[in-house]
């Protein structure tokens, strides 16, 4: 719940600029407040960044006042939507189930859901780190899923706790392996983020680690600088 009018759209010009000369394996996608997705989506029209939600409905139209739909979306060209994120799962109380609906409700509508999962440090401390993920994977992601799972390791964020390249590389191993067993794939259809308070300076050693196929970026992304500094190491890890 960041950016008014004109900070979000000299964001949004910054990075379109800022983005031209990265190579073309790097992708990058933006998701803004609903207030301010039309007016950064049409500055990002012919940009190589794509636009993105961070939520939706799991009606396609109706009387739900105050929420957004999935077809609401697409309709000013979002491609992507986060659904599950920790913050709607903490402060709004969303259930496996209801994310399960949501990115059901963006696929439908030609979406690509960015379903998001992590554990607690109680449920880490605890050794079920890994049940729970895997618990949140079974019951969040349809069985028709095709979208990205991004992990939070919400023991992580804002606690002063830090994740190592050994933690994250071996969490996301797993969810990679539970998400393939899930949807009887293979362990490389779905992309898989980490998200836990990554930086410019961090991003090239954790999208070095081969389980881990991008990140998820939080405050680092209010600031053209940083966001670019991410896609920076990221062109440098993958290079």
């Amino acid at each position: 719940m960041n950016g008014l009018c004109a900070q979000s759209r000299s964001l949004a010009e910054a990075l379109a600029d800022g983005s031209e000369d990265l190579p073309p394996f790097i992708d990058l996608t933006i998701c803004p407040p609903f207030t301010q997705i039309a007016a950064v989506g049409d500055i990002l029209a012919g940009s190589r960044i794509r636009l993105g939600a961070q939520d939706c409905h799991v009606a396609s139209a109706g009387a739900f006042t105050g929420d957004i739909s999935a077809a609401m979306l697409a309709d000013l060209n979002v491609r992507y939507v986060i659904v599950g994120h920790s913050e709607r799962r903490l402060h709004h109380f969303e259930t496996d189930e209801l994310v399960n609906a949501k990115a059901r409700a963006a696929i439908e509508a030609d979406l690509t859901p960015i379903v998001c999962i992590g554990e607690t440090s109680e449920e880490r401390d605890a050794g079920i780190a890994h049940e729970r993920l895997s618990a949140q994977i079974a019951t969040s992601l349809p069985a028709n899923f095709r979208g990205v799972v991004a992990y939070e390791p919400i023991w992580a964020i804002g606690t002063g706790r830090t994740a190592s390249i050994q933690e994250i590389e071996e969490t996301t191993a797993h969810i990679r392996a539970a998400v393939a067993a899930h949807l009887e794939t293979d362990d490389k259809s779905v992309p898989i983020l980490y998200g836990g308070s990554v930086t410019a300076r961090d991003a090239a050693s954790i999208l070095s680690i081969n389980s881990v196929g991008g990140v998820l970026v939080g405050g680092a992304s209010l600031a053209a600088d940083s966001f670019l500094g991410i896609a920076l190491a990221a062109q440098e890890a993958l290079s």
